[in-house]
């Protein structure tokens, strides 16, 4: 049966992360939506895989599903698809790929972007934290390498995650100030554990605003312990910007 890679992306605001919840269907996932749609169109009940998950309130500028199915795919098969799918919800791209390939299993590596805004702007606000307090972005970037002399971030992975190991490799780690009163967070890695990139902000945010010092911060990498960390960083400013194949 022939198999299809899916290019989407959404606004994760109104949905319970991106992936279907067994435990509770009635729960709207951006997952859930799609796998409707595409039953819809399909004429035959599917079922995706998921590549890289995101939380409740998370955004993706890319991510990937795959489905089987042996329905002839129309060459307006994503005018028909994105005509039924909510606005906050797009396909990008649809791609047959070998029937053994997995949108997670061969991802290579993924990008995460973190918005911030330091003065209040209603036109952000749904995608970026309002953040006002003075913040050092010298200090940041110097969090932000220090991550990558590291590979264990237990420290950075919400309790009850049930993981084969915490390590991951960084390939990126910086902040920047694409504009006055704007600063990101950009981080690439291999992988990335639960609630990771939104820890990793938490805890650099009280470096650059001066409540603990770099030293401070590594110490709360070696440690391996997530009550050490910051996880209050909200969901709504993180955005999955792309992933590796």
């Amino acid at each position: 049966m022939p198999r299809y890679f899916l290019e989407i992306q959404y606004k994760g605001s109104r949905y319970s992360g991106l992936a279907s919840q067994s435990n509770n269907p009635r729960v709207e996932t951006v997952q859930g939506l799609i796998d409707k749609a595409l039953t819809t169109l399909l004429k035959a009940s599917i079922t995706s895989t998921t590549s890289s998950r995101t939380d409740a309130g998370v955004h993706a500028l890319q991510n990937f599903l795959h489905f089987d199915s042996d329905a002839t795919i129309s060459e307006k098969f994503i005018y028909n698809i994105n005509s039924i799918l909510p606005f906050d919800i797009v396909v990008k791209n649809i791609q047959v790929v070998a029937d053994d390939a997995h949108c997670r299993f061969d991802a290579k590596g993924r990008e995460y972007k973190y918005f911030i805004h330091t003065i209040k702007n209603a036109f952000v606000a749904h995608t970026s934290w309002y953040y006002p307090y003075q913040l050092d972005l010298e200090k940041l970037n110097a969090g932000a390498t220090i991550l990558m002399h590291h590979t264990n971030f237990e420290s950075f992975c919400k309790k009850h995650t049930d993981v084969f190991t915490f390590d991951c490799t960084l390939s990126k780690s910086i902040w920047e100030q694409p504009a006055e009163n704007i600063l990101t967070y950009n981080v690439i890695g291999n992988r990335f554990l639960r609630g990771m990139v939104r820890g990793l902000v938490g805890t650099m945010l009280k470096v650059g605003a001066g409540y603990i010092s770099l030293n401070d911060f590594e110490k709360i990498i070696l440690a391996k312990d997530c009550t050490k960390a910051n996880f209050s960083t909200p969901a709504h400013g993180l955005f999955l910007e792309r992933v590796f194949f």
